[in-house]
Order: C-alpha cells, then sequence, then structure tokens
C-alpha cells in the first residue's frame, strides 16, 4: 500500500468551482503529502466522473501524491487511482476491499470508536473522522465531534485517523494534539483566493 499524505484535498465539484485549478495549485506545493479524493455529486454520471478522475489521477502521478475515488469504486480501478473511500451508504467496508483488492488504500468514514473498530477489522486502511466543525460544503451532516471526537477515535484504532469538517489551517493544531495523522479539506482550498498559499498554510500547521 503507497505511504499516505497528510494532507487530503476533497473535490469541489459544485457549479462555480474549478476542482482541477485547485488541485494543480495544491500539487505545486504539497506533492507526496498530499492526497486527492475525487468526489462528485450524486447526479453527475460514471462519465463525468470517470473523465474528472483520470485527470486527477494524471496530475497525481508525476508530483508521487495519491489519487482515490469517493463511492464509485469501479471508476477508481477503471482510471488506476491508488484505492478508494467509501462512506456509511456506500458500499460495505469489507465488499470495498473486495472491489479493490489486498494492495489499494481504502479509506472509511467514522466518527465514533465502535464504529472505526469495525471499519478497521473489516479492511479500512485509513479513517476519515468527523465532521470536526461546522461544514457548509456538505449537507445532511451529523453534529460536530470536535477534537475530543477525534481523540476518541484515535485512540481505539491503529490506522491513520484523517480529520474532516470545517478544517482550516487554525484548527489543525488542535487536531493534531488530539492525535489525527492529517486532515481533510474542501472549502478550506477550493474557497482560498489563493490555493497554493493556503495548502502552504495547512502543511505548516501539520509540521510536513
Amino acid at each position: 500500500m503507497p505511504s499516505l499524505g497528510r494532507l487530503h484535498l476533497i473535490t469541489d465539484t459544485r457549479p462555480g468551482y474549478d476542482p482541477l485549478t485547485v488541485v494543480r495549485a495544491a500539487l505545486g506545493v504539497a506533492g507526496p503529502e498530499l492526497v486527492v479524493q475525487v468526489r462528485v455529486s450524486d447526479d453527475a454520471t460514471d462519465r463525468e466522473t470517470y473523465d474528472l478522475a483520470r485527470r486527477v489521477r494524471e496530475l497525481c502521478t508525476p508530483a508521487g501524491a495519491t489519487c482515490l475515488v469517493n463511492d464509485r469504486l469501479h471508476v477508481a480501478l477503471a482510471v488506476g487511482a491508488a484505492g478508494g473511500h467509501v462512506g456509511a451508504d456506500d458500499l460495505p467496508v469489507a465488499a470495498a476491499r473486495r472491489v479493490l483488492g489486498p494492495d489499494a488504500v481504502l479509506g472509511a468514514t467514522a466518527r465514533e470508536p465502535v464504529t472505526a473498530t469495525r471499519a478497521v477489522a473489516a479492511g479500512a486502511s485509513y479513517l476519515g473522522v468527523g465532521p470536526c466543525h461546522a461544514t457548509t460544503t456538505k449537507d445532511g451532516l451529523p453534529p460536530p465531534i470536535g477534537p475530543a471526537g477525534v481523540r476518541a477515535v484515535a485512540g481505539a484504532v491503529p490506522v491513520p485517523v484523517v480529520a474532516i469538517g470545517g478544517v482550516t489551517a487554525a484548527t489543525v493544531p488542535a487536531l493534531r494534539a488530539a492525535g489525527a495523522y492529517g486532515v481533510a479539506v474542501v472549502g478550506a482550498l477550493s474557497t482560498a483566493t489563493d490555493p497554493a498559499r493556503a495548502t502552504a498554510e495547512l502543511l505548516r500547521a501539520l509540521g510536513c
């Protein structure tokens, strides 16, 4: 399994946002410390997802960064991504592991220790934990768990915990102190005036 970067960028495909421009800017600063998770809206077609994921993977490979695909694991396989990520409403972790194979990166979403330990036992190689703080980039999320919630999960599992949800450079130190291996962001980069500078600030906060 490839080593996992500490800064995870989730593509923002909402109208008016250009995910590839943000990916290029972040890659230029973060290189191998960047994991790009291709996430699309529910109404995006498989072809649209494939086209975006293929271009992201082509950008990631020469930079030594990791490309993952959220939910649509067949697309991950089709574009040669390093793996995928599944949430609570996606394929079960064990099924996702069978689809991707034993060597792929497989992330799973968790917000408390019981779910987290089950996901790891089923084959998750890292966990996305949150939402840590309030966020507007995804609807229907449960209440934030804060650094204390991250600490509870990180103390229960042996795999990297990646904190997600309203993460900014200012909130990273507390999340790292709580045991987060890294952080995942959407709006912190997609809405930044200067995504490259914002990436550098996040990397400094992560200690990279």
